[in-house]
């Protein structure tokens, strides 16, 4: 089982690598696309504003990945909470099923004596 966790958890962590360096190129994408409307730019000024806007980007995107991850958290606690809550519930209402027929049960047998 801890193989299998290990490979699960190898594949995430490649699936995030993946993801987060087709972000980069996105940004870098963005940035050249955006410089290129600049002609006026020179090739080392083009090249500074294309490092910014990157540099930028990768911040904005990784701010959001934090919140995005924070938001989860705290989703997983209210879900986990509800879920206790409804569990707890069905329960309940399980045990009083079975003691009302348990009950109607024995009214029956008294009634039929």
């Amino acid at each position: 089982m801890k193989e299998h966790d290990d490979c699960e958890r190898g594949l995430e962590q490649m699936a995030g690598y993946l993801l987060w360096n087709a972000e980069i190129e996105e940004a870098r994408r963005r940035a050249a696309a955006f410089t290129s409307r600049l002609s006026w730019l020179t090739t080392a000024q083009r090249e500074n504003v294309e490092s910014v806007y990157v540099a930028d980007r990768v911040e904005a995107s990784r701010a959001m990945l934090i919140r995005n991850r924070d938001r989860a958290v705290e989703l997983r606690g209210e879900y986990r909470q509800r879920y206790e809550e409804l569990r707890k519930r069905c329960v309940a209402v399980a045990f009083g099923g079975v003691a009302v027929a348990a009950g109607l049960a024995a009214a029956v047998v008294l009634f039929c004596r």
